[in-house]
């Protein structure tokens, strides 16, 4: 009989906040696994700005309003879910390990693996910042490098080249304290980046070398792969909803109705890239997305003029970004754009020219059930929370560094703890 389980995720982001309820099945004979979305919700967002809470009661509203929806989609009450954070508060760094083997025979065993990933997340940290992930990038044992998982190798020293993303005390405090409010308990912090990456790269990209960006309403995560392994996680303090104001302000008309002039855009360019049609009128009729302030205006003054510049600046950022960690020349697959801002009209080209990588659009996938909405690039950070909950062991109760780490299993000791495990209820 396949195991089920519920793993929830819950996004609190600058403008929507999302709340998916996935079911988990574990055939016990093949070992497939199958996640099956069964609650789906998605609010206005209230109380945070730029990727950080800045009024906890509306951001506690908004959570409520979504973890309510989703649940009575789900028919299901919500005790644990995993909770993306963002902000420009968010930063990496990378750091390096060294133990030696304490087998006399010399063979590499869990432990020791556990101990070099310590020994590598002992750095030094303010009292304002917090460890989020402690992620293996890849180990070397007696100076041989390159080894992924080094559990069962014979040597007598391990190293391992580790990245780290760190956190604002501040800011991770007031988001605990806003889900807990709502009544849920937080079974990990999840960089957004991260999460997006495990629900829009594929395995071959992140080996070539690639960067996600994901564009959210107030700030763009980054993460860049090489070889297989995160070695850069950043956070641009700029969005989807710095373009609508930009047209707010170029146009003198209010932020809803640049907002429906954005979406207006890029639906039209949709449309083009799927018909082409001959002499197409220039001009979009407000007048019809109920904007009243003006009737008429040019769609190429718009994107050349007012919603380039801006997603010009972006990429500028994430370049220099990338220039900055000496990664730019070694990211081959390109860039994967995801996000709701991924869809803003013009994003590939701009991509493109400012960065000179390969550009693609990220869509989630990994899911089944109900996923006719939640399919889009919009819904990459809560589905590879989803996904990344699905991952970890479930109900497992380890120290706040053992949480962050995930560790290599296999031989002996993984067979018997999966066989403790299954006798378990």
């Amino acid at each position: 009989m396949a195991k089920t389980r519920i793993v929830a995720g819950i996004e609190l982001g600058s403008s929507k906040v999302v709340t998916l309820i996935a079911q988990v099945q574990v055939d016990p004979v093949s070992f497939t696994t199958s996640i099956n979305i069964v609650g789906v919700a998605s609010v206005e967002s209230k109380g945070v700005k730029k990727g950080q809470i800045v009024d906890i009661e509306e951001a506690v509203e908004a959570t409520i309003a979504s973890v309510e929806a989703a649940e009575r989609m789900a028919g299901y009450n919500l005790d644990n879910a995993y909770i993306a954070l963002g902000g420009a508060h968010v930063t990496s760094q990378n750091s390096h390990g060294v133990v030696a083997v304490s087998d006399p025979s010399g063979e590499v065993a869990p432990d020791d693996v556990e101990r070099a990933i310590e020994a590598a997340s002992a750095i030094s940290l303010p009292s304002s910042r917090e460890l989020i992930h402690v992620l293996p990038r890849e180990f070397a044992v007696d100076g041989e490098s390159g080894v992924k998982d080094p559990a069962g190798m014979s040597g007598v020293r391990l190293e391992v080249d580790t990245h780290i993303v760190t956190a604002s005390s501040a800011a991770i405090k007031n988001l605990k304290k806003a889900v807990n409010e709502v009544g849920v308990n937080i079974e990990d912090l999840v960089f957004s980046g991260l999460a997006a990456s495990v629900s829009v790269l594929t395995k071959t990209e992140k080996e070539l070398g690639c960067v996600l960006v994901d564009i959210g309403g107030g700030t763009t995560s980054v993460a860049a792969y090489i070889d297989g392994a995160l070695s850069y996680s950043g956070v641009i303090p700029i969005g989807a909803r710095n373009v609508t104001n930009d047209l707010a302000i170029g146009l003198r008309v209010s932020l809803e109705s640049a907002e429906k002039i954005k979406v207006a855009l890029s639906e039209d360019a949709k449309k083009k890239n799927k018909i082409k049609t001959a002499g197409e009128s220039d001009q979009l009729e407000l007048r019809t997305l109920g904007v009243d302030e003006i009737k008429k205006v040019s769609k190429k003054t718009l994107v050349e003029g007012i919603i380039r510049p801006r997603l010009n600046e972006i990429f500028t950022m994430i370049r220099l970004e990338l220039e900055r960690a000496n990664l730019i020349n070694k990211i081959p697959a390109g860039a994967i754009i995801t996000g709701g801002g991924a869809e803003t009209v013009g994003i590939t080209d701009s991509a493109k020219r400012m960065m000179s990588l390969p550009v693609r659009i990220g869509v989630p996938k990994g899911v089944g059930g109900l996923i006719d909405d939640v399919i889009n690039p919009a819904f990459a950070v809560p589905i590879g929370l989803i996904l990344f909950g699905t991952q970890q062991e479930p109900n497992e109760r380890l120290t706040s560094l053992a949480k962050r780490i995930k560790f290599p299993s296999g031989g002996f000791v993984g067979k018997l703890v999966d066989s403790i495990r299954d006798l378990l209820p």
